[in-house]
């Protein structure tokens, strides 16, 4: 018996297919500071924690198909308050903010349409791609000019007949981009010009570092049918395990269709809305506590990485990632040998390769992923951790 092409293809998680090096580094007694997935260390808020140990019910009841009325109409307030006008019934509750990804994959686009992203980008996106049967196809940004949005030119070499749609991640995983609003403006140019979905990841909205107001897809005028916006309520609050997510959208075609993709998978998780409504009760301090929080740990990372010889990362101005380029012949290997053979006083280091953020793996053969998702004492370790490894590996190449 033989498998799937569909299961054949699909790529291992780049953020997770070290894991059993870094289980059997633990069964060695060594300690693994973990910068490659996005696992935040900050406690979740009070409010939640509280409503899910208060929560006393007889029945534990399916929810309905496109999520609990009470918790879309709290995110429609959330969402004004960032200038996105959105009522209830444009809120979709999701297993998460991938499964948001899936259902808006599934519902516009056919077997053989392609996606335009850039590269790098979050690899799960490409999972949910052959899922859907659909082609990512990417136009490349730069480490050196700090991954920055390419030119239109770029974007439409790239649009051929089969093109549907483009996907952008705002603030960016993996790089830490944030979009401009000139970079913003150009994306609804590129869609209103060749009529395609706008499918906008602003998972990491709250953290933002520019200064300058936060631009959503949802603020561009012109385009309101052609954005679906995908949202969670994992990063901001802490909460990755609860897997509540939200698709948003004003196209009233594009919901009806979704709808029979959640009604087919019944219905999102109870518990996790239960939580998730109570988040949004949230104190301001606690948002600004933690918004202060990965500020200072991102100087501290970006600070640390650029004082190592032969690293360089540029400064993120979203998320709580950045891509770092590495002295090293093969940064997968350089991962694998961290947890396989090397400990500095009983500790070693966990990163995700960034080849499997690229179409091309090779473009990303030297660079790591690296979330700063730990607190700046465990942070400091890990650096440490690092700069030992590239003075011992000996794949290191010199500049």
């Amino acid at each position: 018996m033989e498998l799937s092409l569909r299961a054949i293809g699909m790529p291992s998680s780049p953020i997770r297919k070290l894991v059993p090096f870094a289980d059997e580094a633990k069964r060695r007694g060594i300690h693994v500071y973990h910068l490659n997935i996005g696992q935040p260390d900050i406690k979740t808020p009070e409010c939640a924690l509280d409503a899910l140990r208060k929560i006393d019910r007889s029945i534990l009841e399916y929810s309905p198909s496109d999520g609990c009325l009470s918790l879309r109409t709290r995110l429609a307030g959330y969402y004004a308050g960032f200038g996105i006008n959105l009522g209830p019934d444009e809120i979709i509750i999701t297993t998460g903010g991938s499964e948001a990804v899936l259902i808006a994959f599934m519902t516009c686009l056919n077997p053989g349409d392609e996606i335009i992203v850039t590269d790098p980008f979050y690899a799960n996106y490409k999972s949910f791609a052959i899922f859907a049967g659909a082609v990512i196809k990417s136009v490349r940004t730069s480490i050196e000019e700090g991954f920055r949005l390419p030119s239109v030119e770029a974007f439409e070499e790239q649009i051929t007949p089969r093109t549907k749609a483009i996907l952008i991640c705002n603030p960016n995983n993996p790089t830490g981009y944030l979009y401009t609003r000139e970079e913003m403006e150009r994306l609804r140019d590129i869609v209103v010009k060749h009529n395609l979905f706008l499918f906008s990841d602003e998972v990491y909205r709250e953290f933002t570092y520019s200064g300058e107001p936060y631009v959503s897809a949802m603020h561009m005028q012109g385009i309101e049918n052609n954005v679906i916006l995908i949202d969670s309520m994992s990063k901001r609050y802490s909460e990755c395990g609860i897997r509540v997510g939200c698709l948003c959208t004003r196209n009233k075609k594009v919901r009806d269709a979704a709808m029979k993709f959640c009604q087919a998978r019944l219905s999102p998780p109870l518990l996790g809305q239960i939580v998730a409504e109570a988040s949004l009760d949230v104190q301001e301090s606690y948002l600004r506590d933690v918004y202060e929080e990965y500020i200072e740990r991102r100087n501290f990372l970006i600070d640390g990485l650029n004082k190592i010889p032969g690293v360089y990362s540029p400064l993120p101005m979203g998320a709580f990632y950045t891509i770092a380029k590495l002295p090293v012949d093969d940064a997968e290997e350089f991962c694998k040998w961290c947890l396989s053979d090397f400990n500095y006083n009983g500790a070693t280091v966990m990163m995700a390769p960034a080849a499997g953020f690229y179409t091309v793996p090779s473009d990303g053969r030297q660079q790591v992923r690296i979330a700063y998702v730990l607190n700046k004492e465990d942070l400091g370790k890990a650096l440490e951790c690092l700069a030992k490894a590239l003075e011992a590996y000996p794949g290191r190449i010199s500049n």
